[in-house]
C-alpha cells in the first residue's frame, strides 16, 4: 500500500437532522444532532486510511478544546497529524442542515490557511503521492513547486472543487486534477466530454477526472479517449456529506496501485455510493 500526505482542512461539523428545511421565523426542533469531524482532504485521508494505506494528513489545527473531536476521530481511523502546525483560534466550524434530499451549510472559519513553509519542513521524499485540496492559492503554488522541485518523481494531484480565482495558475503541477461539476459548470461546460476536452489543453500533462452526479464519473489520460464509469443506485440515500471525498479516495487508491483509469472511475463511483448508504466514512 502506498504512504499518502494529503494537504488541506480538518473541520468541525454539527450535523442537524431535520423534517424539513425551516421557513422564515420558524422555530423547530432537530430529530438528531452529530458532532463529528469533516473536511476534504480529512475525509480523503480516513476512507484512504481504512482501504488500507499509510496516510497522514497536514493542515492547521486550532489550539481550542473542540479540535480534540477532530484529533479522536483522525486518530481512530490511523490517520497521523503530528506535522501539523496549531495556531490559536477555533476550528474551522460547519452547521450543517439535512432533510430529506436537501442540505444547507453554513461555514465559519477563525484560523489562517496553511503557510507554505509548513510544507518545506515535511520530508516530502518519504511519500509515494502527494494531494492537495484547491484551496488558498498563492500559498498551494508555492507548496506544488516546492514539491516538484524537491520531489520531481513523486505523483501530485489536485482536487478543484470550488471555482476560486486564480486555480488555474496550478493546472501545470498535478499529474491527477480530481474535478467537480460545479467547477465544470462555472466554466461554462455543461457536458462532461466538453470540459474534459477543455481541460486537456489546460493541463496536457494530467489525467483529468470529472464527477457528474446521477450520470456517474468521466475521465481522460493525456492524448486517451474519453473514459465512463456510471454512478451507484441506491434504494435508499442515508448521507451524502463526504462522497465527494470518498471518490477522490477510490480514485487515488486505484491510481496508486495502477489500475487503469476505467476501473478507477468504477471503484470510485462504487465507493461513494456505498457511502451515501451510512453515516459517517466506516466502509
Amino acid at each position: 500500500m502506498a504512504r499518502i500526505l494529503l494537504v488541506g482542512t480538518a473541520t468541525l461539523d454539527l450535523v442537524f437532522g431535520l423534517d424539513h428545511h425551516p421557513g422564515p421565523d420558524e422555530e423547530m426542533r432537530a430529530r438528531s444532532l452529530r458532532i463529528c469531524r469533516g473536511g476534504n482532504a480529512a475525509n480523503t485521508a480516513v476512507v484512504l486510511s481504512r482501504l488500507g494505506h499509510q496516510v497522514e494528513f497536514l493542515g492547521v489545527l486550532a489550539d481550542a478544546p473542540e479540535t480534540a473531536v477532530i484529533e479522536r476521530d483522525l486518530s481512530a481511523h490511523g490517520v497521523t497529524y503530528a506535522q501539523c502546525p496549531r495556531l490559536p483560534g477555533r476550528p474551522p466550524t460547519s452547521s450543517i442542515y439535512l432533510d430529506t434530499g436537501n442540505r444547507s451549510i453554513v461555514h465559519y472559519r477563525d484560523l489562517p490557511e496553511l503557510a507554505a513553509q509548513e510544507l518545506l519542513g515535511v520530508d516530502i521524499a518519504g511519500y509515494d503521492w502527494l494531494h492537495f485540496e484547491g484551496r488558498n492559492i498563492a500559498a498551494l503554488a508555492d507548496m506544488m513547486a516546492d514539491a516538484r522541485n524537491r520531489a520531481p518523481a513523486l505523483p501530485i494531484s489536485l482536487e478543484l472543487e470550488k471555482p476560486r480565482a486564480g486555480l488555474e495558475a496550478l493546472f501545470g503541477f498535478p499529474d491527477l486534477l480530481i474535478c467537480s461539476r460545479g467547477f465544470a459548470l462555472h466554466h461554462g461546460h455543461e457536458a462532461p466530454r466538453d470540459f474534459l476536452h477543455w481541460m486537456s489543453g489546460c493541463a496536457p500533462q494530467a489525467t483529468v477526472v470529472v464527477a457528474w452526479g446521477e450520470a456517474g464519473a468521466f475521465g481522460s489520460m493525456p492524448g486517451g479517449p474519453v473514459c465512463h464509469a456510471p454512478a451507484i443506485r441506491l434504494t435508499e440515500v442515508v448521507d451524502t456529506l463526504g462522497a465527494g471525498d470518498t471518490f477522490n479516495a477510490g480514485m487515488l487508491d486505484a491510481i496508486t496501485k495502477a489500475e487503469p483509469l476505467d476501473r478507477a472511475l468504477a471503484q470510485a463511483c462504487a465507493l461513494a455510493g456505498r457511502k451515501c448508504g451510512i453515516h459517517g466514512f466506516d466502509l
